[in-house]
């Protein structure tokens, strides 16, 4: 760390002197430009770019070797730390599978479309800026659709609604198209500050943000799996059983819903800590349930009921971490006396 006196310049104007090493590293001379960020808490960022809000992030990537998977898992990877170009190369030529496999993971990521389809060349770009994306709606959109699917998951499998398992699954898409998003911006904000300045939000709220939607991510990924135990033919839920799970349930989303509050609509830290006493006070009583597995008659039965009991748990846990970000984010903006 360096210091500088500030000096005041033609009586209206004040000045500081830019360390030279860094000024010549980046190519800064008289007369350069550079971009100034400054932030709440009292600090300034100086950017040697003078304007990266028409910049945009390219690359390519050899795929002639690659998996169907592995496809898929460039294609997730680049669009989440924040490409606006990529071109997919295979000098082979690219088979209509392939092709077939890109359009589908295409199609569940917000903003990436195909723009083009060559026989050794696909290109994808991005078309969602960040001046059009909130990331606290989309984080509370998500938290409807993970709450959603979780109850619906849960009647499915009591009621045995083949129907409703299935519209479960189908929606799963969904929110890991939201959470997509949501990481997208966030990775990105994290190196470009002018991303950060079309997002309208600091940093700290973007990661938390970010970390209370991974945790909705989760859930409706154990919604989904909930759901599947529907449409297996060999899954059977004791009649005894279906009523205290369903209310397990019901309490596992009361903690989520909870803790969300404090981040999403600013109820308090109250709301954090009864958060973590609801999520206290479920687990004895899942333990308590789960005690009752090991003497049921149907091993299948009380195995199936334990996988059913092991997501609710990480349900209430998944909210757990939400209300120790919530507490964190109010320490953050607390004032503390000395």
């Amino acid at each position: 760390m360096e210091t500088r006196k500030v000096q005041l310049s033609g009586g209206t104007t004040y000045t500081i002197s830019l360390p030279k090493s860094w000024a010549q590293e980046h190519g800064i001379d008289a007369g350069s430009a550079l971009s100034l960020y400054p932030n709440g808490d009292g600090s300034l960022l100086v950017e040697a770019k003078a304007d990266r809000s028409t910049e945009t992030r390219s690359t390519t990537v050899d795929i002639s070797t690659d998996s169907d998977n592995a496809t898929r898992q460039w294609i997730h990877a680049l669009h989440a730390v924040g490409f606006d170009t990529v071109t997919l190369v295979d000098r082979t030529g690219h088979s209509a599978e392939r092709r077939k496999v890109v359009e589908d993971t295409v199609a569940n990521l917000s903003g990436f479309e195909l723009l083009e389809a060559g026989d050794t060349r696909i290109q994808l770009t991005n078309l969602i800026d960040a001046e059009n994306v909130d990331i606290r709606k989309s984080t509370l959109r998500l938290r409807l659709v993970m709450l959603g699917m979780h109850r619906d998951a849960v009647s499915a499998v009591v009621t045995d609604d083949e129907t409703l398992a299935q519209r479960v699954i189908d929606r799963d898409n969904e929110a890991d198209k939201l959470f997509a998003m949501v990481t997208r911006h966030f990775r990105r904000a994290l190196t470009n500050l002018h991303e950060v300045e079309k997002l309208e939000y600091t940093r700290d709220e973007l990661f938390e943000y970010y970390y209370v939607s991974r945790q909705f991510e989760r859930i409706a990924d154990h919604a989904e799996k909930i759901a599947r135990f529907t449409l297996d033919s060999d899954v059977t839920i004791p009649a005894n059983f279906e009523d205290r799970i369903d209310l397990l349930a019901s309490s596992s989303r009361h903690v989520i819903n909870t803790a969300a509050d404090v981040i999403l609509a600013d109820t308090g830290i109250e709301g954090a800590h009864t958060a973590l006493t609801e999520r206290d006070d479920l687990t004895d009583d899942l333990r308590e349930l789960d005690r009752e597995l090991y003497t049921h008659d149907d091993p299948a039965e009380a195995y199936v009921v334990g996988l059913l009991l092991d997501s609710i748990r990480r349900t209430a846990e998944y909210g757990a971490n939400v209300a120790g970000i919530a507490i964190q984010q109010v320490a953050r903006d607390c004032e503390c006396l000395e």
